[in-house]
């Protein structure tokens, strides 16, 4: 199962250092059953992509609670087996979000697949973003509009053999 984690370009950093995503549970983000009940689609790659955004998202508010990270959503693809990831609840006050999963560490960086983020274009946007994300979640349509001009920027793709140049 692929799993995108989010992350900051420091956690990507202290990732790189380590050789760990984290000791577990790590939060990610997967195709699970409720992510195919909520986007509604057979086709696995749309649907790894909403995964992809739901992690991007979750890099985003990462990045609102960090006002010292560079202004770039970082996600880091990750091939684990099936049974390593968890889904989240699917109600309560900690219900996930569809495709939010846990995964069992620890989770080793070796087993990245790529990398995914922002180019330094997206930073402004990024910056916008990550301060009306909370305006956002009370229901604000002008901040979640600005959340979505963050979305507009697509993340690029790295090779795991590029982590240094992205944190360099």
């Amino acid at each position: 199962m692929r799993v995108y984690v989010p992350l900051t370009l420091p956690g990507l950093a202290e990732a790189h250092r380590t050789g760990q995503l984290g000791d577990g549970p790590v939060l990610a983000h997967a195709v699970t059953p409720a992510l195919r009940a909520w986007y509604a689609s057979d086709d696995l790659e749309e649907l790894e992509y909403a995964a992809l955004s739901g992690a991007a998202l979750a890099s985003l508010r990462l990045l609102a609670a960090d006002a010292d990270a560079p202004r770039r959503r970082v996600v880091v693809a990750v091939d684990v087996p099936d049974d390593a990831a968890r889904p989240g609840p699917d109600s309560g006050p900690d219900a996930a979000v569809p495709g939010e999963v846990r995964v069992a560490g620890p989770l080793r960086l070796a087993k990245a697949a790529a990398v995914h983020a922002d180019a330094a274009d997206a930073e402004t946007d990024v910056a916008a973003a990550a301060r009306a994300l909370p305006a956002a979640d009370g229901g604000d349509d002008a901040a979640q509009g600005t959340v979505d001009a963050a979305e507009d920027h697509e993340l690029l793709w790295y090779a795991t053999q590029e982590i240094p140049h992205l944190i360099g």
